[in-house]
């Protein structure tokens, strides 16, 4: 791997920071004067909507000319308000343009890395027997650390009951959010994990596919013998030539940041923070509770070490969380663990199956957020629900991490299993980026811990 440089390093951290700012203070600059007349279309069509949803559930004649009136002028006002959103979509185009390049160079790699570096990591493991083992350790960890964050989500949003206050009325039936369910049935999930063809999954950055691929591939390449030995070395020299692709792309993360922080906040405004504080502040601090739960856990396997860890992984995790995406962080996490002292092969193993089997921060958000909106809409579930719930959320989140919006996806179908209103998932959709960003750098963190434990294990953690 390419040589540590601290200063340019830490000028890149420093310069994500700078654009973090800017970002902020340019999109509310913009919030406050550019999209002005947008924004205040928005909010008298969704004052408007509001009074009209509330004659239509008033009305005693649902046959009379007065609801059908009411049903035309919540038709028209949804017109208005879908070309408010993208008037002003249109006007900050050009700063989510800037993101949206850097996340696909991004995703550009990210197939061809994992490959690669997996299916070195698993032949230099060696035999099947070496795999199952260090599959099992890997997987062990994942699934505690799983339930962990669903636990720790459910016992925060029963104690700090964020919903309550919202007191909000069953809404009507039918409303789409244009958010597909994630698939609850064996065979979808089986099918989502095991490719018809690499190149498909490739092409659509099906993560879990390409583990599965790899897997077959790396262990097939150990067994042949001396000629795998020329494919190991291939492959390897692949992966150093997609990491020093990686070191381009990466200097053009900072405007990444801007552009995407400029966006949210012109969209949304700052007041976005302060309508739902009690709910972002509650979600923040339990991240952090989760931040020390996995930093406790780790340590008890690598001792004081896991403090130079944090600070190892700090430049991918202020990525991720300016980025919401823990995609986008990939190859610099992979980098920072193998400097930090965890073998290539391990960390070419363990870190592509975290991927898709131990994203902690959006499992945490999901029972934090499922229950949110059950307590919105005044639904008390008991203690045997909630934990069936979590086992839902457990199983139907793996393997999506390739999906736009993982988390809502996988919380509208849990909402319609459970028989909440999927409409609750609005009241999320707004400040859905902000929490975005902190479950995608805490993604970051459990991953990191996750490689180093398990090298720990394995014997395989130098320094």
């Amino acid at each position: 791997m390419e040589e540590n440089k601290p200063g340019k390093k830490n000028r890149l951290t420093l310069y994500i920071l700078i654009a973090l700012v800017l970002g902020i203070a340019l999109g509310f600059v913009l919030h406050t004067y550019y999209l002005n007349d947008e924004n205040a279309k928005l909010a008298a069509s969704e004052l408007r909507l509001k009074e009209i949803a509330t004659g239509l559930k008033n009305a005693s004649d649902t046959s009379g000319q007065a609801f059908r009136e009411l049903i035309a002028a919540k038709a028209e006002q949804g017109q208005i308000k879908n070309a408010a959103l993208a008037a002003r979509e249109k006007l900050v185009e050009p700063f989510s343009i800037i993101a949206d390049i850097f996340l696909r160079l991004i995703k550009m790699i990210v197939a061809p890395l994992v490959f690669s570096t997996l299916v070195v990591g698993v032949a230099k493991v060696g035999d099947i027997k070496a795999v199952g083992r260090i599959g099992g350790k890997t997987m062990l960890w994942f699934v505690s650390a799983s339930l962990i964050s669903l636990l720790l989500g459910m016992v925060l949003v029963n104690f700090f009951e964020p919903g309550v206050a919202m007191k909000l009325p069953l809404p009507e039936g039918g409303e789409d959010l244009g958010l597909k369910k994630a698939a609850l049935t064996l065979k979808e999930f089986l099918y989502h994990v095991f490719p018809t063809s690499v190149f498909d999954a490739m092409a659509k950055n099906e993560i879990l596919q390409i583990v599965v691929f790899a897997l077959f591939f790396g262990v097939a390449t150990a067994a042949i013998g001396e000629p795998g030995h020329l494919v190991i070395k291939a492959f390897d020299a692949i992966s150093h030539v997609i990491l020093k692709v990686t070191g381009y792309v990466m200097n053009l993360a900072p405007l990444a940041v801007f552009g995407a922080m400029t966006a949210i906040i012109a969209k949304q405004g700052l007041g976005i923070l302060t309508t739902y504080s009690i709910f972002i502040g509650e979600f923040y601090f339990g991240l952090l509770i989760l931040w020390a739960v996995l930093m406790g856990a780790g340590g008890l396997f690598v001792g004081r070490r896991i403090f130079t860890l944090m600070k190892r992984i700090r430049e991918p995790a202020l990525l991720a969380f300016s980025t919401s995406s823990s995609e986008a962080a990939f190859p610099k996490t992979m980098l920072e663990l193998e400097r930090f002292g965890c073998k290539d092969k391990i960390v070419s193993f363990v870190l592509p199956l975290g991927y898709s089997f131990n994203l902690d921060g959006s499992m945490m958000y999901m029972t934090f957020a499922s229950l949110f909106i059950a307590q919105s809409y005044g639904m008390h579930l008991d203690f045997g629900t909630q934990i069936s719930m979590l086992l839902v959320l457990m199983l139907t989140s793996k393997g999506i991490a390739g999906v736009p919006r993982a988390s809502l996806v996988v919380i509208a179908g849990t909402l319609a299993t459970f028989n909440i209103p999927e409409a609750g998932l609005a009241l999320l959709l707004g400040i859905d980026p902000l929490l975005d960003m902190g479950r995608s750098a805490t993604n970051v963190v459990g991953n990191s811990v996750a490689t180093a434990v398990v090298s720990k294990w394995e014997n395989a953690l130098e320094g």
